[in-house]
């Protein structure tokens, strides 16, 4: 892997395997279960009131909806093995890096695909603003940020890749 030339929607292995075992789920279990109800909703008369069949239309459309979204980012996802990645002394895609901000509070936070981002794990996306400054930097290096609250400013204090 390249280390200037990521794709346009890098994406882990498992960020991967987490997409497709979604869309698996809605096309083999959920997808089926409402079909079976909107038939069942459907035998029962006027659909005009009746709420299982309603109900069902409208949830078949949503899941009809998120396996066309899951289908075009599984399409354009490029996977990418995160320890591959040749220069491991700079933050590209897959790195886990230590920051400290101006009163040295620190965090670690892991660079992933933007269809695995999960704040609350600190997996941010490939795109964000935090993650496009640290591209390319190296222990020691400061990065200036601006974000809604205002700029502020990192310092790389470790790189790692898992």
């Amino acid at each position: 892997m390249a280390s200037s030339a990521v794709p346009s929607n890098p994406i882990t292995p498992a960020g991967y395997a987490a997409l497709k075992a979604r869309y698996d789920h809605l096309l083999g279990k959920e997808r089926p279960e409402i079909v079976e109800i909107v038939s069942w909703a459907a035998g029962n008369g006027d659909r005009s009131e009746n709420g299982d069949y309603l109900y069902g239309r409208k949830r078949m459309r949503e899941i009809d909806r998120e396996l066309a979204h899951l289908a075009r980012r599984m399409k354009i996802a490029r996977v990418l093995e995160p320890t591959e990645q040749p220069d491991k002394s700079r933050v590209f895609f897959g790195a886990s890096v230590e920051i400290a901000d101006e009163d040295d509070a620190r965090r670690t936070l892991t660079i992933v695909g933007d269809d695995e981002q999960d704040a609350g794990a600190d997996r941010i996306g490939w795109s964000s603003p935090l993650a496009r400054a640290l591209r390319g930097a190296a222990v020691g290096d400061l990065r200036t940020v601006r974000l809604p609250g205002g700029e502020r400013e990192w310092e790389v204090i470790s790189i790692a890749y898992h």
